[in-house]
């Protein structure tokens, strides 16, 4: 109470505010306009907007000022950062808030990754609030290092930043009522529960919708966020560093809806983050795409604290937090200064020094791999064509493609000529020794092989290349890291980068990850590789609940049918 009658008494002008921001531009994301003003803050959160004097002024000499900007819907770990240096990186590009889905951690580690990820989010400039991972596993066409029923998922219900339940990806169980899916649905009550529904549309969407859904960020076109928007959901734009929806979805956005459209990353590369940015990024290119840039602004502020209940953010207004940003252009927006609770944290692209960023937390390791069988790769000859799985650009849907097999020796082998590489999901959670093979067009490697333990949503170990000693050799060289990426060729590793923490995220901070990610891109370039990065179009190609063919474990998916299919059509 006495928070609340300090804040009031400096509302009124009866007591000194802990800081006035003077002369500022105010984009006030509530009443949609920009208007001259000075802003008191006192206890971190604001008190007032007009005309207010203190003994700690900082004259903003006419620069815009904005509510900090919230993603709405991210996976920390495909930056490869710990939660520590994440924060450290979108901090200073205007980002106050992220609300993070930890299902890549838990499918790893189930609740003990999400607790890991919790207690890595105190103590920094960044307001992490999370979504409790929803399917995990994902599907049961895979293997995962945890299962995690509604039972398990009701003590992180409880925590205050846990939000609600995240991505619904087994919308055929939800159309169809299997009673797991439903179950969890029940466990978050009136919640915000998050969707993940590809393609989805008439009495099926229907069906989705009405189980409680209340987002969805995997449109693809105007046509199908429409239909989705139609229905009740909020339409999450994504721009993320594989799937760019945002240009083709923003004709979507209109005076008359736009306050239930949010822009969110979903999955950001930390070379993206390094040389684009975060948030700001998604702003500056929807602005430059035509969007109003106050209408942008409201789609990562007020918009997402509204969806997601953060009614103490998102705004500036009496009351509310003083997360904001300053900066010298509405229509390229690129923060300056950037404040969380009243403090300044961030200025000129960097946190301050002496502002604390978290802290590392040991844990355990995660690759847990049999004895690698050097026989496991092979694909034994015969008739009919051949199911491989097709990258279309730019996307993380992929194509199912109907192509002659190359045969040498009685085996399928790899035909680079066709850009047609053999591709292994290796399980590394349990040592069963479950190895699952397919093929892939669209990566363009000539030789070598390229191996990760990043492959949604299992985060088994995904290894394409053009013969299978290389590809031996790439899978052997993540498990001595613990976990990570590797480029392999003529069975010698050329370049790498070790990620320890559940073979998902480096403890580095970002220039150092840009820096050994660089190198791997480019020596994975060097072996032929045609796509910009190579190894996020690889971390999606096991992921069965993404159109059209994808390959776990358990061997390959025909994500439409949801269900395993032979290598071969006969």
């Amino acid at each position: 109470m006495t928070v609340r009658k300090d804040l009031i008494r400096v509302a009124r002008g009866d007591g000194p505010a802990d800081l006035v921001l003077k002369n500022a531009r105010l984009v006030n994301v509530l009443s949609g306009e920009v208007h001259d003003t000075d802003v008191a803050i006192a206890g971190g959160a604001v008190a007032g907007l007009g005309r207010y004097s203190g003994p700690h002024e900082l004259d903003l000499q006419g620069l815009y000022l904005a509510p900090g900007l919230i993603d709405g819907h991210v996976h920390i770990e495909s930056t490869l950062l710990s939660v520590p240096e994440f924060a450290r990186a979108v901090v200073p590009r205007g980002t106050t808030t992220v609300v993070a889905d930890p299902h890549e951690i838990a499918n790893v580690l189930g609740l003990e990754g999400v607790r890991y990820m919790l207690e890595t989010s105190k103590h920094n400039p960044l307001s992490v609030f999370f979504m409790a991972p929803s399917c995990v596993p994902a599907t049961s066409l895979e293997t995962a290092g945890s299962r995690l029923s509604a039972e398990d998922i009701l003590p992180l219900l409880s925590d205050k930043w846990v939000l609600g339940l995240a991505e619904v990806m087994n919308y055929p169980g939800v159309v169809h009522g299997d009673a797991d899916v439903l179950a969890k649905i029940e466990a978050a009550g009136r919640r915000p529960i998050d969707g993940h529904a590809p393609g989805l549309g008439d009495r099926d969407l229907n069906a989705y919708v009405a189980a409680g859904i209340g987002s969805d960020h995997e449109c693809t076109n105007v046509a199908e966020a429409r239909e989705k928007l139609r229905l009740g959901l909020r339409i999450m734009i994504r721009e993320a560093s594989t799937a760019h929806n945002l240009r083709d979805l923003l004709p979507l956005v209109t005076p008359g809806n736009a306050r239930r459209c949010l822009l969110v990353t979903d999955d950001r590369h930390p070379a993206d983050l390094q040389q684009e940015g975060h948030m700001d990024h998604l702003l500056r290119l929807a602005i430059a795409s035509g969007l109003d840039p106050i209408t942008a602004l409201q789609m990562v502020t007020i918009n997402t604290a509204e969806y997601f209940g953060l009614h103490d953010r998102g705004a500036i207004a009496p009351g509310l937090r003083a997360d904001l940003i300053a900066f010298a252009d509405l229509h390229d927006i690129r923060p300056e200064m950037v404040f969380r609770g009243g403090s300044l944290v961030a200025r000129e692209g960097a946190v301050l020094p002496g502002v604390p960023c978290g802290a590392n937390v040991p844990l355990r390791g995660t690759v847990n791999v049999a004895p690698h069988d050097p026989y496991a790769y092979r694909v034994p000859a015969s008739s009919g064509r051949l199911r491989v799985i097709g990258l279309v650009p730019d996307q993380i849907v992929t194509e199912q493609l109907l192509l002659e097999p190359k045969v040498m020796g009685g085996e399928v082998v790899a035909d680079v000529e066709r850009d047609v590489l053999k591709l292994a999901v290796v399980e590394r959670h349990l040592a069963s020794g479950r190895v699952g093979v397919g093929f892939v067009r669209g990566l363009g490697l000539r030789r070598g092989a390229l191996a990760s333990t990043v492959a949604h949503d299992s985060h088994n170990i995904i290894v394409a290349g053009a013969d299978d000693a290389d590809m031996l050799a790439a899978v052997e060289a993540v498990c001595r890291m613990g976990g990570g990426l590797a480029a392999v060729a003529g069975a010698e590793l050329l370049a790498a980068v070790p990620l320890p923490i559940a073979g998902l995220m480096s403890p580095q901070p970002l220039d150092a990850v840009a820096r050994q990610l660089h190198a791997l891109i480019g020596v994975a370039h060097d072996l032929g590789a045609s796509v910009a990065d190579p190894f996020m179009a690889l971390s999606f190609l096991a992921l069965p609940v993404i159109p059209a063919l994808k390959l776990t474990d358990r061997g390959l998916v025909d994500v439409q049918r949801f269900k395993h299919v032979s290598l071969f059509v006969h």
